[in-house]
């Protein structure tokens, strides 16, 4: 079975956190509309599965899509692709779009997974991250949810944030704990440069968290996840149990999808592609039904640098027993004579041939990850 991922760049604010922002008058919106669904036709082919897996619509906030142009991107989807009940299909929204109506309508078109940016559920990080909700409506867009009757609800924090303590992040965990969720996304806060918040830092009116401070607060949302019986099956990733993403893990377990629209990126195991990221010029090549997007053929240390990539940071880890038979013994010799110095100052573990991040390796993941890649 396949995935496709729907980007739909579309926000209603730039964040202080990331220069990400795309805002368009309704008949640019519709014509950007019109084109990813020119582009599901066009790229028909190119998953060998017809049958869907995941279905995820995300991007900048796909909750602001009007209800008519949801049902045609559905509808389209639907004349090339299979979509059966265990197909898990996902929308990312912000929590002030989620009234009862949009929640009704997310239910009768088939949508049976929530993906919402709540953030923090302190106002003053929401007002600090430039943020359109409120924390009431954080805590009101979980509660309408479950009574609309969604079962699959995930939401996004942040942590690491300028003077967050860690009193304030411990309390952000407690009411998603007691709000009953199924998964969390949660990310330390990045920095971008050119952004109003590297400004406010560079001239010391915020102050940017140490790396201990960072650590403690990775550490805490180990902590409580694990006593609350949610699985951390991805770094930043934390599920109950028939609650991991579908649409994550196969990108992390190297599934192939498909990405639909402007900057999205595509895998069918042998390549991977990305589609043009300028909005007016994805708009007007699929006018002429032009497929614009920059392609690289994989070689076999891509392949190898990508699995080591993506698996090390699952909890599935890195079998030895893959590398070996997909790889080559020349592969296999030099990654398990890597793994040795890692395994020896605990950053690594070794279990039944499969290598995984201990919790201190998971601070430096990237470091380690880098460390193997093979370059060419």
């Amino acid at each position: 079975m396949s995935s496709i991922y729907i980007h739909i760049p579309y926000c209603k604010q730039k964040c202080s956190y990331c220069n990400f922002y795309y805002k368009t008058n309704q008949k640019d919106f519709s014509l950007l509309i019109n084109s990813i669904i020119r582009e599901i036709s066009l790229t028909k082919d190119y998953l060998k599965k017809k049958e869907l897996i995941s279905l995820y619509f995300g991007g900048g906030t796909p909750s602001l899509i009007n209800n008519s142009s949801l049902n045609l991107i559905f509808n389209k989807i639907k004349e090339h692709y299979l979509i059966t009940s265990e197909t898990e299909i996902t929308i990312e929204c912000n929590p002030e779009d989620l009234n009862e109506e949009k929640l009704k309508f997310f239910k009768k078109i088939g949508v049976n997974r929530l993906s919402i940016g709540i953030q923090s559920f302190k106002d003053e990080d929401l007002i600090f991250m430039n943020r359109s909700h409120n924390s009431k409506q954080a805590l009101n867009s979980i509660k309408n949810a479950k009574k609309i009757g969604f079962k699959n609800i995930s939401i996004d924090l942040m942590y690491s944030l300028p003077n967050q303590s860690i009193s304030d992040w411990s309390e952000n965990l407690k009411i998603a704990f007691e709000l009953n969720i199924h998964h969390i996304s949660s990310y330390s806060l990045s920095i971008e440069e050119k952004t109003k918040l590297r400004h406010l830092i560079n001239k010391n009116i915020l102050t940017e968290l140490s790396d201990f401070e960072s650590q403690s607060h990775f550490q805490l949302l180990i902590d409580e996840c694990k006593k609350n019986n949610f699985v951390q099956y991805e770094i930043s990733n934390f599920g109950k149990k028939d609650f991991f993403s579908i649409h994550n893990k196969n990108y992390w377990i190297g599934q192939e999808y498909l990405g639909i629209g402007p900057s999205a990126h595509s895998f069918n195991g042998k390549s991977r592609r990305w589609n043009i990221s300028n909005n007016t010029k994805y708009i007007n090549n699929l006018k002429n039904n032009i497929l614009a997007f920059e392609e690289e053929k994989l070689k076999n240390s891509d392949k190898f640098n990508e699995y080591i990539m993506t698996s090390l940071r699952t909890i599935w880890g890195i079998d030895l027993n893959t590398i070996k038979k997909r790889f080559g013994d020349e592969m296999y010799t030099n990654f398990s004579t890597q793994t040795k110095k890692w395994i020896k100052s605990k950053h690594l573990n070794i279990e039944k041939n499969k290598i995984f991040l201990t919790t201190k390796g998971k601070y430096i993941s990237d470091t380690i990850v880098s460390d193997f890649f093979i370059i060419n």
